[in-house]
């Protein structure tokens, strides 16, 4: 009899889980490298070192840390989402007020 049979039906499930995981890791590797060797080839064009990647990293890491962004102005009842009211509306904004709803009826009240 084939060992198949004998493994659970959870078993073979857990087995071919394990072998997509390790088919996506191999799969990511493979389109990270052309990446890398990109950024590598890059970095020795322009004289780049490690330590100032390491550096701009850093930089951009405080900057993120200190910028906080804008509180949410606008709120859906139906689902939680919310908007600050910068940028492009999103699509339950825009929806609302294709039904004829006034955008300020969704405004979080404080």
């Amino acid at each position: 009899m084939p060992q198949n049979e004998f493994l659970s039906e959870k078993q073979l499930l857990e087995k071919q889980i394990q072998k997509l995981q390790r088919k996506m890791r191999t799969l990511h590797s493979r389109q990270r490298r052309p990446v890398i060797n990109s950024i590598i080839k890059s970095m020795q064009e322009y004289g780049i070192t490690p330590e100032e990647i390491t550096e701009s990293f850093q930089r951009r890491e405080k900057r993120s840390a200190t910028t906080s962004s804008a509180p949410a102005r606008y709120k859906n009842p139906e689902t939680g989402d919310t908007w600050t009211g910068r940028g492009r509306p999103p699509r339950w904004i825009v929806d609302a007020e294709a039904q004829g709803k006034n955008r300020d009826s969704f405004l979080i009240k404080a």
